[in-house]
């Protein structure tokens, strides 16, 4: 579904991705791990167009979106969960769902079933999302890109901010949207957490790609995990 081949991607004159490759399934979970200032969120914002790759090139769904403006990418059908949210804070919940909904060649999902795995949302459509908790904020966010009509969504830091029982409800909607055939690629520092739902795990360091395997191996072997990630 997303392939990212050997790109390189600067602010300014400093480089802060030296070809980085990843790739992320139909239906797959993808894990993107490592400390801060990685070039993880540089990764997220180079799928985007926000922050334009120099070299190399990134596929989606089969074609080639290197060079597509941002507001072209998503309407290819990738879909965004930032990790400050991003929601428009004077403009009600319901305001901030509707004006999210595009048309992609994957499935736009309903309110209703947006309210299936966010019960609690529902009751939220006529407050400002000014007025909502962190965790509001993300049933909102997650919310938005699955009406945005998604084959592709990228999370970036999901439970950045969260208490404990919002992140595991969180990790269980991400897990839900392999279920959906839904891809998704998952920037997070809770490695714990991300790795018992994710399928294949990426771990970056000053821009490179350090290692590629299988959740499970680094979620089991303690030894790796304390060598990659320092947990």
């Amino acid at each position: 579904m997303l392939a990212i081949n050997d790109i390189e991607t600067f602010y300014g004159e400093t480089q802060a991705l030296f070809g980085a490759s990843i790739e992320v399934g139909e239906g797959e979970i993808v894990a993107l791990l490592g400390p801060n200032g990685a070039g993880k969120t540089t990764t997220i914002r180079s799928i985007l167009g926000l922050t334009p790759v120099r070299q190399g090139d990134i596929t989606f769904d089969g074609e080639d979106i290197t060079r597509l403006q941002t507001h072209q990418i998503a309407q290819r059908g990738i879909s965004w969960v930032p990790d400050d949210r991003r929601v428009f804070p004077t403009l009600t919940v319901a305001r901030n769902l509707s004006i999210a909904r595009k048309r992609t060649r994957f499935r736009s999902w309903s309110l209703d079933e947006c309210y299936g795995i966010f019960s609690a949302l529902e009751h939220l459509m006529g407050r400002e999302c000014e007025n909502l908790s962190g965790g509001e904020m993300q049933m909102v966010a997650i919310s938005r890109a699955l009406i945005g009509a998604p084959g592709l969504v990228l999370f970036d830091e999901p439970s950045q901010g969260l208490a404990p029982k919002i992140v595991q409800d969180v990790m269980k909607t991400i897990g839900h949207l392999k279920s959906e055939g839904i891809s998704v690629l998952v920037v997070e520092q809770n490695a714990l957490s991300i790795l018992d739902v994710a399928d294949r795990v990426y771990v970056m360091d000053h821009g490179r790609i350090i290692h590629q395997g299988p959740a499970v191996e680094l979620r089991d072997d303690t030894g790796l995990r304390a060598k990659l990630l320092g947990i």
